[in-house]
């Protein structure tokens, strides 16, 4: 059964955008075809605060695989990418946060769907609003245009420019 998940990409460690297009192109390699992908949105980091701006892309995936086979594979695609162990809330060379799979609900040990902070987030709320403000989110049954404007998060989070100077 094809199924669309949604997806959060992020990475503060250079070379950034090369982390992205590797991590994209995995993606449409193991897991399956993208079919909707937002900007690159800058983002101030969340968590650990002291460290650089992250870049964030959501993208919509038409995948086969179920949530766990889902995990493992962006786990291993993390791992491919270059991604290193470090304190949680951490610099990463690249995140990968499933955000919804359609209206599923998993919570097991390793997974919970959607993501339990995505309405607190947002990094992750405007980059999915751009490509799917309408979709529903399956607990708090309100869109994701709906959660976004009412996210408490004051946190920077602006359209990526590459020739704009980074502060």
């Amino acid at each position: 059964m094809r199924m669309k998940v949604y997806l959060l990409l992020g990475s503060n460690i250079e070379p950034r955008i090369e982390y992205i297009n590797l991590t994209l192109q995995l993606i449409e390699e193991s897991v399956g075809r993208i079919e909707k992908a937002s900007q690159l949105y800058k983002t101030a980091a969340w968590g650990n605060e002291n460290q650089e701006d992250f870049l964030n892309k959501a993208i919509c995936v038409n995948t086969e695989l179920v949530p766990q086979k889902l995990l493992s594979e962006i786990k291993l695609i993390e791992v491919k990418v270059g991604r290193q162990t470090r304190e949680r809330w951490g610099k990463r060379e690249i995140d990968i946060d499933i955000l919804l799979i359609e209206n599923l609900v998993v919570k097991t040990s390793q997974l919970e769907v959607p993501h339990p902070q995505l309405h607190l987030r947002n990094f992750a709320l405007l980059p999915l609003k751009e490509i799917a403000p309408n979709i529903i989110h399956p607990t708090l049954i309100k869109t994701i245009d709906e959660l976004a404007a009412s996210c408490a998060d004051i946190k920077a989070v602006e359209i990526f420019s590459p020739n704009k100077k980074t502060q």
